[in-house]
């Protein structure tokens, strides 16, 4: 049984702008944080834009971002999301929103100099949820983007594969991939059996390409809203 209610909690929402309101977010990217720095039991978040395709794209998406947010407790998320201004502005902006609520269950690495996560001993029986964080040294840049494209377009082919995106920062060198798999042998089995990733993470540790990198796993445990056919994917699973 996940107690959500007095430990740490971690959401992702993912969010959809058209029109004049993807020049509002873009503007909110500065802006939103201060907002974000005053909420009540938020230790850590991101407000992070995507990349175009799947994420895995040097080319910018203008219409999808995604808030990673960690909390004291659920409690606090639910109080955030159901009476903060700043949400509902959010909310009533977009065309789709929609959030996954996690518990860690592994993290290591750095992520803007601290490791935000707390782990809890819970075994995955069903879906997990990857987040893998890094910030590029200048000089890999064109060797990591000769081959995170391929990659990203690998990931969706791959059994076991719910959802993945290619969000960041700052676009091109710091960058992020939020996914979901159907269990964790499906995730194990991608990272550890794939040549593409393999090739990647040699490359990593040969060459030292990230200044500041970060690897956790979670498991999805409730959902709010909608985005496009995932929330029915992901539910019947929960």
């Amino acid at each position: 049984m996940i107690d959500q209610t007095v430990s740490q909690v971690s959401t992702v929402t993912l969010l959809r702008f058209e029109g004049l309101n993807t020049f509002w977010i873009f503007a909110q990217m500065q802006k939103a944080p201060k907002k974000f720095a005053k909420v009540l039991g938020l230790t850590f978040f991101k407000l992070m834009g995507s990349g175009g395709k799947n994420g895995f794209s040097k080319m910018l998406n203008v219409n999808i971002y995604a808030l990673h947010c960690v909390w004291e407790s659920e409690a606090y998320a639910d109080e955030f999301m159901q009476n903060s201004k700043t949400f509902l502005e959010f909310r009533n902006r977009t065309s789709e929103l929609y959030t996954i609520f996690l518990k860690t269950t592994r993290a290591h690495g750095l992520w803007s100099g601290t490791n935000p996560y707390e782990t809890q001993e819970i075994k995955p029986t069903g879906p997990i949820a990857v987040i893998t964080r890094a910030r590029i040294k200048l000089k890999f840049l064109p060797k990591f983007w000769s081959k995170v494209p391929s990659l990203g377009k690998k990931v969706d082919e791959v059994k076991g594969s719910i959802y993945s995106i290619g969000i960041g920062e700052y676009p091109w060198f710091m960058q992020a991939t939020f996914s979901i798999w159907e269990s964790y042998e499906a995730m194990h089995n991608y990272a550890y059996g794939n040549p593409l990733h393999m090739e990647v993470i040699k490359k990593t540790r040969e060459l030292g390409w990230y200044a500041e990198e970060l690897f956790a796993n979670f498991i999805p445990y409730r959902t709010e809203g909608s985005w496009g056919n995932l929330d029915f994917q992901l539910d019947k699973l929960l």
